[in-house]
């Protein structure tokens, strides 16, 4: 309701617009009722008030004076006048004042009401314009992060020619006032999938949150005003050619003081036009997929991955590796004591031990990233913590190295044979089966509990007990997997990908693939 104040030395008057006026059936209340300016000043000092009705002529304090009074405090107040003074005189200047309206006495009842509603339709047509405007306001900022994400993407430059205020929209942001030469520089949080594994969700959203609010203010602390949120982990920014290297060496530091994980950049080379920054931004990602070789916590520029050797044997590591993971699933010992191998022997000539290092590093990280594909966790499964893994930079040589990893390995393909025998661990494994063939369509537990002739909330209970992973979870990471599999092909359009995994509508699947691996279908087909 909207607050009303009443001032008039007339009591009769005064007590008759209390009495007579349907304030409450007019959205309207009265805060006060007061019979001096004075008075009114206090109320008014003291309480938000909307809607002034005064009387224009009153000892003391005029209403005129009351009402400049009440318009200084908040120049949003309503005034309503009445006088029983048909002078022009005070009219001009109840006009002066921007009066909503102006009520002779003696005073018709329906006169004031009309008056009220007026007013009242005022103020509901501010509130509304002044909430259109704050959602605008807010909505700017997602604005600018859809369309940098946009830039970055290369979705500009193919619908240009059918979104001709895309370019328009570009230059009201400000991307034609940047420094050129420009690179793009993509920021990721280290080690945040081990890290944050045993922490409960609100502690994770915690972290999450620090992560955004330093990135972001040592953007503002940079002047980098040019930044957009790939994923919860994953930033990307404009940085002019000049200052990269400083500015982003000054995040890396900031965010290792302050938070308990460190971060690395992928910077791509420098581009002059605002269409070439979709290759700046591809580099950047391939510069940043390369920590692994690299080190994390470090600037990675892609002049330095393009003069690695490694990095051409490193190309073959992800086959070796999908071999591996398979021995491991059929529990083919030998096998895999031969894929691993035949991994080491990939970078063997190069004789670097921080290589060899960073080699079982990546094997280690892509085999927790395979097992949580297969709802198992890697430490949970070797009763082991993250620490652990530091005798891997103990070892003296490759040999060592390898033998402990083969150990490592044959145990958990031990393991995933016994959890594959047991009954609850085949009914699992059929409800993964039935939920890959009806992937493309819209399944549900319901769905998958009917067909097996349990109860969804008992099959819900049941697969979260065995698995860790709600059945929801469960679809999701199998139709990414799916999704990333599918993206290989070239001959598939990338609405067809998403089709074939259950997703009719397109950008809702673009939002799931990028907050699950960090880039953009159309990022991720480039990089395959």
């Amino acid at each position: 309701m909207y607050k009303v104040l009443l001032a008039d030395d007339e009591m009769l008057d005064l007590e008759g617009m209390k009495q007579f006026i349907p304030w409450q059936q007019l959205g309207l209340e009265i805060v006060a009722a007061v019979n001096n300016g004075f008075s009114a000043c206090e109320v008014i000092e003291q309480q938000h008030i909307d809607i002034l009705v005064t009387d224009v002529n009153m000892p003391n304090m005029s209403g005129l004076e009351l009402a400049r009074h009440a318009l200084d405090k908040r120049s949003e107040t309503r005034i309503i006048f009445v006088s029983g003074y048909q002078d022009f005189h005070y009219v001009k200047q109840a006009l002066s004042l921007n009066a909503c309206s102006y009520v002779l006495k003696p005073m018709d009842d329906q006169e004031l009401i009309d008056s009220l509603q007026r007013v009242t339709k005022e103020l509901d047509e501010t509130k509304r314009r002044q909430a259109a405007d704050a959602a605008y306001q807010q909505a700017i900022p997602m604005a600018r992060n859809e369309l940098l994400v946009r830039l970055l993407d290369g979705d500009s430059t193919s619908t240009l020619n059918d979104e001709s205020g895309f370019w328009e929209l570009a230059h009201s942001y400000g991307f034609q006032s940047l420094q050129w030469p420009i690179r793009v520089a993509v920021l990721e949080a280290d080690d945040v999938a081990w890290k944050l594994d045993a922490k409960q969700e609100s502690a994770r959203q915690e972290l999450f949150q620090s992560f955004s609010a330093e990135v972001l203010t040592a953007c503002l602390e940079q002047d980098i005003l040019h930044v957009c949120k790939l994923s919860r982990q994953r930033y990307a920014l404009l940085v002019s050619d000049e200052k990269a290297e400083a500015v982003l060496r000054f995040m890396l530091h900031r965010i290792k003081e302050r938070l308990s994980f460190t971060l690395t950049i992928g910077l791509g080379l420098a581009v002059q036009q605002l269409n070439e920054l979709s290759l700046s931004y591809q580099q950047a990602t391939e510069a940043l997929d390369c920590k692994m070789f690299f080190g994390k916590g470090k600037l990675i520029a892609y002049e330095q991955m393009q003069r690695a050797p490694e990095m051409e044997d490193a190309r073959t590591l992800d086959l070796r590796l999908d071999a591996l993971f398979t021995a491991m699933a059929n529990y083919e010992l030998v096998r895999i004591h031969d894929e691993i191998e035949n991994l080491f022997l990939s970078v063997l000539t190069l004789r670097s031990k921080c290589t060899i290092h960073n080699l079982a590093m990546y094997i280690v990280f892509k085999l927790d990233q395979y097992l949580h594909s297969v709802d198992e966790d890697l430490f949970r499964l070797l009763g082991m913590e993250l620490r652990n893994l530091d005798i891997l930079l103990q070892f003296e040589t490759m040999d060592d190295i390898r033998s402990w990893l083969v150990r490592k390995v044959f145990e958990i393909s031990e393991m995933l044979r016994r959890k594959a025998s047991t009954k609850n661990g085949r009914l699992i494994r059929e409800m993964q089966r039935v939920v890959r063939e009806q992937m493309h369509e819209n399944i549900t537990l319901r769905d998958i509990a009917r067909q097996f002739s349990f109860s969804p909330n008992y099959l819900g209970h049941l697969f979260k007990e065995e698995t860790g992973k709600s059945f929801s979870e469960m679809l999701i990471q199998m139709r990414m997997e799916k999704a990333r599999e599918l993206l290989k092909d070239p001959s598939l359009k990338i609405y067809e990908v998403a089709d074939q995994v259950g997703y009719r509508y397109l950008p809702y699947f673009s939002r799931q693939f990028k907050e699950t691996y960090g880039m953009s279908p159309m990022d991720y087909r480039k990089k395959e």
